[in-house]
């Protein structure tokens, strides 16, 4: 455990979009962990913004993803 003082803020969001994913060592295609509409954790460093159609974006890689919610049935 970290002292608070020393933890930096997770933030939650919607995913708005999501890539074709990444290449393996192999050269097989990984596909991504999340779909358009999951709501995910996110780090609060560690994006890159963006600006489209004056509206602000934050691009993350699937790896930074801290976690997603999930429906328990």
């Amino acid at each position: 455990m970290f002292p608070e003082k020393s933890q930096g803020k997770v933030l939650q969001a919607t995913v708005a979009a999501v890539g074709l994913g990444s290449k393996g060592k192999g050269g097989e295609m990984q596909p991504v962990s999340v779909k358009v509409g999951d709501k995910v954790l996110l780090p609060e460093y560690g994006s890159t913004e963006v600006v489209l159609d004056d509206k602000d974006s934050f691009l993350f890689r699937d790896g930074d993803i801290l976690g997603k919610y999930v429906e328990w049935n």
